[in-house]
């Protein structure tokens, strides 16, 4: 079953932060910077099989000049079969400055594309 949603992910390469977070659930903490993020990123929706409804792409994610890095997710809804995709955004969601509060960097998809939930946002 396919979800039902599409995602874009936009991560802000400019940002100088870094996060220490696993990238997978019950994973080992890595230290993260942006680059790093958007790379990981990528890496989890080729293995995971979501290249076709997450798109990664490297832009302003707001909180700019903070520590981030910041993350921002824009939600569409999934066309139909010979549709063409619309640009109108459901939903949205920022990880500006909250990257660290996550489970895990794959909670970015799993918050976002309930189909695909694999990870669980940790206790605060």
């Amino acid at each position: 079953m396919r979800p039902a949603r599409r995602l874009l992910v936009t991560v802000c390469t400019r940002e100088r932060g870094v996060v220490v977070l696993p990238l997978e659930r019950g994973g080992a903490a890595t230290r993260l910077d942006a680059a790093a993020v958007r790379d990981a990123l990528c890496a989890l929706i080729a293995r995971r099989g979501l290249a076709d409804v997450v798109d990664v792409r490297e832009g302003c994610a707001g909180g700019c000049w903070g520590s981030g890095p910041n993350v921002d997710v824009r939600i569409y809804a999934a066309p139909a079969p010979a549709e063409r995709a619309d640009h109108v955004a459901l939903g949205w969601k920022t990880y500006v400055y909250s990257l660290p509060t996550l489970a895990s960097l794959a909670d970015v998809i799993d918050e976002n594309l309930p189909a695909a939930r694999a990870t669980r946002r940790a206790a605060r």
